[in-house]
């Protein structure tokens, strides 16, 4: 799963846009609640809230936060988000978590670092965001206080984050393109907003930001420093020899084209996530994977696990 590094770097503009982002309209709500509740567990599924929000390692309480992600910029822990109205996000109206995932900023007006992945986040459809809070919101509320980040100086200071919003950030809702077909652009959402795969998959400029020009193209310095690797189409250093049914088959069963393992931080992306997916959402994201332009950037150390 693919949770992005906290980048801060200081520009005069737009600040005040991104503290005043208003909650935006959604789609019509589901037939019933227990429909949207469903539907809500499938995008939790998805978009891999378990691994971020859950310190697995210490078995932890599912959504309790405390999760530990190491980055360039310091130590970041998941926050609690059980429905918990002391120490999770009971108390969070439907605005708010809105609010939350599109522009990245909580209930009392902070920009959330974004090791939150709202960058991904932000392209979700209303509907969606919504059933996803009707699903958390059903789970057991756990009482377990956040533990603080620890934020090298002087990337503590939250404020500075409306400017890197302004230099790394575009808040708004997927748009399919109209001359894709509709699986493709389903791969699309899911790629770009649900699963996120361009946090983790995508390089980082030295501010932050992801370097779009590389798009998909693996880096060195991933989430916890772990090397992740091309999915860009090149046939070199990318799944450019892998078929759609090869893809399909990693993102079901971690097993790659050449009967390796999928490692790591992408082993818990395909336990609780992708494994989860119907064939035909797996068959979307691979479609959507093999139309990108391939880009050559070899990143797989011979010693390391590629992931």
């Amino acid at each position: 799963m693919r949770l992005a590094r906290a980048g801060i770097f200081c520009a005069g503009i737009g600040f005040a846009a991104f503290a005043a982002s208003p909650a935006p309209a959604v789609e019509p709500a589901p037939a019933s609640e227990n429909q949207a509740v469903k539907r809500g567990a499938y995008i939790f599924d998805a978009a891999g809230c378990k691994a971020c929000h859950t310190d697995t390692k210490k078995k932890g309480p599912l959504l309790a936060g405390g999760r530990a992600l190491g980055t360039p910029f310091g130590t970041f822990y998941g926050p609690n988000i059980t429905p918990d109205p002391v120490t999770g996000i009971g108390r969070w109206s439907d605005g708010d978590f809105i609010r939350a995932l599109r522009s990245g900023i909580s209930p009392d007006g902070d920009h959330y670092y974004p090791v939150f992945p709202y960058t991904s986040f932000t392209k979700m459809t209303g509907r969606d965001m919504l059933d996803l809070k009707a699903y958390i919101f059903s789970l057991p509320p756990v009482k377990k206080p956040n533990r603080p980040h620890e934020v090298k100086f002087p990337f503590g200071f939250r404020f500075l984050l409306g400017f890197w919003k302004a230099l790394h950030f575009t808040p708004g809702t997927f748009k399919p393109d109209p001359v894709k077909s509709a699986e493709l652009n389903r791969g699309a959402y899911l790629a770009k907003a649900l699963v996120h795969c361009a946090e983790c998959h995508t390089p980082r400029t030295v501010t932050g930001g992801l370097d779009v020009s590389m798009s998909m193209a693996g880096t060195v310095d991933g989430p916890d420093g772990e090397t992740i690797p091309n999915i860009t189409p090149d046939a070199a250093t990318g799944i450019g020899e892998w078929d759609l049914g090869d893809i399909e088959f990693a993102l079901e069963t971690g097993i790659k084209l050449d009967g390796d393992v999928l490692g790591s931080l992408m082993a818990e992306v395909v336990e609780n996530g992708t494994s989860r997916l119907t064939a035909a959402d797996r068959r979307a994201i691979a479609l959507y994977l093999k139309s990108l332009a391939p880009i050559d950037n070899q990143v797989d150390a011979e010693d390391e696990d590629p992931n």
